[in-house]
This record gives structure tokens, C-alpha cells and sequence, in this order.
């Protein structure tokens, strides 16, 4: 008995005859899927979903003419739909017909100016004319909204790597075009170094990513987002560099007679949630030895390491109650990676002092990698993402220290130290750790 003259289903019902003919294709049972879709046809010939999934299966079998009528059908019967246009428009694209594959993709941006395939369609499409630099910022409009945890089918995992290669591609040329020009100013100036415009053309052409401060206790507003400081601001430092021979002489100490002493430098209890750490979190492959910690010495080890303990003191602990001074040796395990993350406070910055630094180890604090060098420290804002690893067979030792950031004036010192320790006794000792 012919269904042609029954009642047409509600558009829910024709969608999920849609979907289930599509579940069908996907599993491979290709006369089923036909079926189901001949039957919704059948109930809804006129409806632009069934039209649209009509016109897809003819794309699919090669036959852009008739799944060109067909798509045409359905952005007649729903002409607000953008991913009909963009649908239609691949059509065309199939049928090479790029003035009428344009007008298409531009109906689907009218409707929303931010529709991914249509946006990935423009700039292919003008890539293919030859103009890459036009269809590299189309592309970066598109890379820009990609969610970085989502995994796109394949179809389109394909256009975005076409369009990551533009990008680069794209990248790459104007920071030539950049360079060329400022080589005659560099050349008339001298020859620099002119750190902070490398660092802002790398961000520009897309060298670098920026990361910005992001604390999860406290934000200073106002003080400078640098990922590594210079040293030249500290000229207590290389006082400390010079006693590097000394404080590993001490940690070489503590490692062969007070292996209890050293404890597990993530420690959180049950109950917290642990995202990142929880590979590392009770862990000994990342293990402090404290000299002082949240702001509590550590006598029994600072009587261990006197002339650590003394060299520390000389440069500006921030001493807060209950949270800081800080200062450990860290011990990363062999084989070991901590992963991002961010510290509490831009008020403070972190200091490393390396002392034991096999092959195969590095630090990421932003956009900027670096090697550890014995006896070469470095000051950082652990507020931006950073990260470390030591890929060796051997473990890797330093000396982790905090101060005051340079850039706080004594009165504000004093006055975050008054807010952060009113933090904590006001929640009774519950605030975050802060230094």
C-alpha cells in the first residue's frame, strides 16, 4: 500500500529517520541506509533536511549535477539555514563553478559571519586564485575559534590542516617582509639587542603564543607580564651563582645521609581534585628538601645547609605569615615531566639556581624554552604557564627559592602581606598556598 498520501511526519520525527539512515551508512549497511532515506522522502519530499541529506548521498556517488538540484531545492525551501549554502556551495565547488560557489558561501556567512565550513570554503577558495595572503586571515578566523580538546571529523581535519599550512606559510612570509624593513633601521641603530621587538614580531607572525599572567590566589595589577626577568635587576644574584659549589656540596650531603628529610612536593589529601597532578601527587619523583617552608623554617635541615640557609637570606624573601619565605631543593626523578601550571601570586617571582643538570632537561615558563645551565640562575612570574622535565636516566637538582617582585614598592609589599595573611586567618588557615 503506497504511503505517498499519509500525513507527513513532525520535523523531530523526520530528523531522526534522517539520522538513523545516516547511522546506518556509518555501519556499513548501505542498502538500509537507502532504504530508510527513500522512505523519509517518501513521507517529506519537499522538507530541506531530507533534500539536503539527498543531495550529500549524490555528492557521495559522484553525482554533483543531481545533488546540485537537490541542495538548490532545499535553501529554497529553508534559505536560513547556512549549512545548506555551505553544502550547496561544496556542490558547486565539485561542479567548478567558483562564482556561483562564492555567492553560496557568502548567503551562509550573512546568516553567521563565523560558520566554520564556510569560512574554511572562502578561504580555499581564494587560496586557489592565488591570493594566499587574503586567505590566510580568513583562515586565522576560523583556527581562532577551533576548540583546542574537540577533534573534528576527517573531512574537516583536513581543511584545517590546509589552513594551518597557509597560516604558517603566511607567517613565515610577512615576517620576511617585516624583517626586510627593519634590517635598515637595525643596521642605522646598531645592531641591538632589541629583545622586546623580537619577542613582539615573534608574536606577531606567530614565532611565540602569548600567556598571560594567571595566577590562582592573588593578581597585582599593573606589574610587568615578563616570562623571564633580566638578571641585571638582581644584584644580589651573583652572589648566590658564586656559591653554587658550596650549596651542592650541601646538597650532596643531604642526599646521602637525609633521604627522610626530602618529601613529596605535590601533596594534596583525599577529596581535592587533582587534574593535572594526579600522577605526581604523594609522588617522590618530584621531592623538596625545605629549608623554609610557608613561611616556617625548617631548623633540623637549615642546620644541614648553613651556608645555603645564609646565601638565601641575602637576597628579598617574601615574608609573609604562614605562607612565605619558601626555599627547597627540588629533586625531578629520572624519567619525570611536571606538567602546566600556574602559582598563586605575580607579588612574588621564583628563582632557580641549577646544581645538578643531566642531558635531556628543560623549562618552559610561556612561550620560552630554556636549558639549565649549573651555576646560571634565573628569575621567573610562575603566575605564567610553565612547565619541566627531565627526560635523563639520572635525577635533576635545584635550588627553588621566592622573593618580593621588584616592581612592588615597600608600602605595597606591606600592604599585600597584610591582605594575604588577613586572607588566612580569616578562613582560619584555609586560604591557597601563596608563596
Amino acid at each position: 500500500m503506497s504511503n505517498v498520501n499519509a500525513v507527513a511526519p513532525d520535523h523531530a520525527t523526520i530528523l531522526r529517520m534522517i539520522q538513523a539512515s545516516k547511522a546506518a551508512l556509518a555501519a556499513g549497511r548501505s542498502s538500509e541506509a537507502d532504504e530508510l532515506l527513500a522512505r523519509v522522502a517518501q513521507l517529506a519530499p519537499a522538507h530541506p533536511a531530507v533534500l539536503n541529506e539527498q543531495g550529500l548521498r549524490m555528492m557521495q556517488r559522484g553525482e554533483a549535477v543531481k545533488a546540485r538540484e537537490l541542495l538548490q531545492r532545499a535553501t529554497v525551501a529553508d534559505p536560513n539555514h547556512p549549512a545548506l549554502w555551505s553544502n550547496l556551495a561544496a556542490c558547486l565547488h565539485a561542479l567548478r563553478l567558483p562564482q556561483e560557489e562564492m555567492e553560496a558561501i557568502e548567503r551562509a556567512l550573512a546568516l553567521e559571519p563565523r560558520h566554520p565550513a564556510a569560512l574554511l570554503q572562502k578561504g580555499a577558495l581564494i587560496e586557489d586564485r592565488g591570493d594566499a595572503r587574503n586567505a590566510a586571515r580568513i583562515y586565522r578566523n576560523v583556527l581562532a575559534n577551533v576548540p583546542p580538546d574537540v577533534t573534528p571529523p576527517p573531512t574537516v581535519s583536513a581543511a584545517l590542516e590546509r589552513a594551518r599550512k597557509a597560516v604558517r606559510r603566511d607567517d613565515a612570509a610577512l615576517a620576511n617582509a617585516i624583517e626586510e624593513r627593519l634590517a635598515a633601521i637595525r643596521e642605522r641603530r646598531g645592531r641591538g639587542p632589541y629583545r622586546r621587538v623580537d619577542k613582539c614580531i615573534d608574536l606577531l607572525t606567530g614565532k611565540r603564543s602569548h600567556y598571560a599572567p594567571q595566577p590562582t590566589f592573588m593578581y597585582f595589577p599593573e606589574l610587568p607580564a615578563l616570562e623571564f626577568f633580566d638578571n641585571s635587576e638582581f644584584p644580589w644574584l651573583g652572589a648566590i651563582e658564586a656559591a653554587t659549589d658550596e650549596i651542592r656540596g650541601e646538597l650532596t650531603t643531604v642526599l646521602s645521609s637525609d633521604q627522610a628529610g626530602l618529601q613529596p612536593y605535590v601533596a594534596y589529601p583525599e577529596g581535592v581534585p587533582l587534574d593535572q597532578w594526579r600522577e605526581l601527587n604523594q609522588s617522590r619523583r618530584w621531592s623538596a628538601y625545605f629549608l623554609w617552608n610557608q613561611g616556617v623554617a625548617q631548623p633540623e635541615h637549615v642546620a644541614r645547609c648553613p651556608r645555603t640557609a645564609e646565601i638565601i637570606q641575602s637576597a628579598p624573601q617574601c615574608d609573609v605569615a604562614e605562607h612565605g619565605p619558601n626555599a627547597f631543593f627540588s629533586i625531578l626523578d629520572a624519567r619525570t615531566r611536571i606538567p602546566p601550571h600556574t602559582g598563586v601570586t605575580n607579588t612574588r617571582l621564583t628563582v632557580h639556581l641549577p646544581l645538578i643538570v643531566p642531558p635531556d632537561c628543560g623549562f618552559r615558563v610561556g612561550s620560552e624554552t630554556r636549558q639549565w645551565i649549573p651555576g646560571k640562575a634565573w628569575v621567573f612570574d610562575d603566575t605564567i604557564e610553565h612547565e619541566a622535565w627531565n627526560g635523563s636516566d639520572i635525577p635533576r637538582a635545584l635550588l627553588i627559592f621566592d622573593i618580593w617582585n621588584p616592581y612592588l614598592s615597600e608600602d605595597e609589599r606591606e600592604l599585600v602581606r597584610a591582605a594575604i595573611e588577613t586572607v588566612g586567618t580569616y578562613y582560619h588557615g584555609t586560604a591557597g598556598r601563596v608563596a
